[in-house]
């Protein structure tokens, strides 16, 4: 699939408009639901092979993915199964029961992961799932999503040494959005 239809299919299942909050907390009047696109098969299919050629690219030494639960999960899934990268999933919060994990998955102390995430904003959820991985003994510098809303997020994480590399910026999806939105004008 090629980028532009992957843009149209990303507008056409996922953009809405209207008055949103978002989890920074900020207003939007658009909205790109990651729950919509990600349970497309076809559309996560065709972004996990962008993810995992993404981070062939960017941090081709990645021993394994990690991905935030739980918006990031099916990405990191898609993404695993196109470049045979184990991954791993950075909860929230440690369960309380069971091994208590706040890392899901196998690793080793000093592995190079690629973070995996879905649309950042802020950066706050991204840079959550980093420190989470730090604190494991795991090296992030690299983040790959499959959009930014070009609102801060990039920079941020660039001050805690992480660098994003989007699959697509929310000005591409916009264009397409608020013209399918707007067929006459």
């Amino acid at each position: 699939m090629n980028e532009q239809a992957l843009i149209e299919m990303l507008v056409e299942h996922a953009y809405l408009e209207g008055d949103f909050t978002l989890r920074s907390g900020r207003r939007s009047s658009y909205y790109l639901d990651k729950y919509r696109f990600e349970t497309v098969p076809e559309l996560l299919g065709a972004l996990g092979e962008r993810i995992a050629i993404a981070v062939a690219e960017h941090e081709p030494g990645a021993a394994r993915l990690a991905a935030p639960e739980l918006g990031a999960v099916a990405l990191a899934a898609a993404a695993s199964l196109a470049s045979q990268l184990p991954f791993l999933i950075v909860r929230k919060q440690a369960k309380g029961y069971g091994t208590q994990n706040k890392l899901e998955g196998v690793y080793e102390s000093g592995e190079l992961i690629c973070l995996v995430e879905d649309v950042v904003t802020s950066g706050g959820a991204a840079l959550e799932a980093v420190e989470a991985v730090r604190e494991a003994g795991l090296v992030c510098r690299t983040a790959v999503c499959v959009v930014d809303r070009e609102e801060g997020g990039s920079d941020e994480l660039a001050r805690h040494g992480v660098r994003l590399w989007p699959l697509f910026r929310a000005s591409d999806l916009l264009k397409v959005g608020k013209s399918a939105a707007n067929p006459h004008g």
